[in-house]
């Protein structure tokens, strides 16, 4: 991610009237649990196909983090993270596990903010979230904890890429996580990679319906379709993926990065 005071325009889907009258969101249930080395794309096809809801041109693929971190192998034991001093210090303070705390510093660039027992940190993605997002639910062990994926858009372009090869459909795919946000208790899922479309829509210099001209108004829509498709995941329901259809866009080179307000542009940095 640039990291300089210059920033460059980024692609976004043109403004202009959507004209939507429905988009549906489809659950895909009964994924086999994921382990490493495991093909997620098939199962996902498999999946759709066994529930009479195949994947279709121009639909959006919304996958779970967990599932790609789970087939890559990014379960790790807790065991593999001898604290530091510093872990050992703030564990102590917060009554968080050492090792946890040592694993979310790797993960990290940098220390945003230490609020209770959070780290608010920047990830080496460029993220800023809650414990560079290591988590240790739906691990499958009390000793192991899920790291973020190391390049969640070109995992997502390669998801893209095996759909086209494999069922001639062009796709959009969007890989989600929990965040929480500044100013706004609970949290939703959002998108941490992008492929096969833009993530943002940018409707700078189209009119109100008043006739005023807009100026500053970038809709995130990968982040929109993110938290909508969780409205049928859900968090205990062991729905690591859904289906987006009927959204309209056009298939492009998207990417996550694009969403993330530059250092410089930060208003909290």
């Amino acid at each position: 991610m640039n990291k300089s005071n210059q920033t460059e325009a980024k692609p976004t889907a043109s403004a202009g009237n959507l004209n939507i009258d429905e988009v549906r969101i489809l659950a895909i249930r009964d994924l086999p649990m994921v382990k490493e080395g495991d093909d997620i794309v098939d199962q996902i096809i498999i999946a759709a196909d066994k529930q009479d809801t195949p994947l279709k041109n121009k639909d959006i693929v919304v996958i779970t983090q967990r599932i790609f971190s789970k087939a890559q192998g990014l379960v790790v034991p807790l065991d593999n993270y001898p604290p530091s001093s510093f872990a050992l210090e703030y564990a102590e303070r917060t009554e968080k596990d050492p090792r946890l705390v040592e694993a979310v510093l790797q993960e990290s660039t940098r220390i945003i903010r230490q609020v209770g027992g959070v780290l608010i940190t920047e990830t080496k993605h460029g993220f800023k979230c809650a414990n560079a997002g290591v988590d240790g639910s739906n691990v499958g062990g009390d000793d192991l904890i899920s790291l973020l994926p190391k390049d969640p858009d070109q995992d997502c372009q390669t998801v893209c890429d095996i759909i086209k090869a494999r069922l001639g459909l062009d796709v959009g795919v969007v890989m989600t996580d929990t965040f929480g946000r500044p100013w706004r208790h609970g949290q939703t899922n959002v998108a941490i990679g992008v492929a096969g479309m833009q993530p943002m829509r940018d409707y700078v210099g189209a009119n109100d319906l008043d006739g005023k001209e807009l100026r500053v108004t970038t809709i995130c829509v990968a982040d929109e379709i993110a938290g909508a498709a969780e409205l049928v995941m859900g968090k205990l329901d062991a729905v690591p993926a859904a289906i987006v259809r009927g959204y309209p866009f056009e298939i492009s080179q998207g990417s996550a990065t694009e969403i993330v307000r530059e250092t410089p542009l930060d208003l909290f940095p």
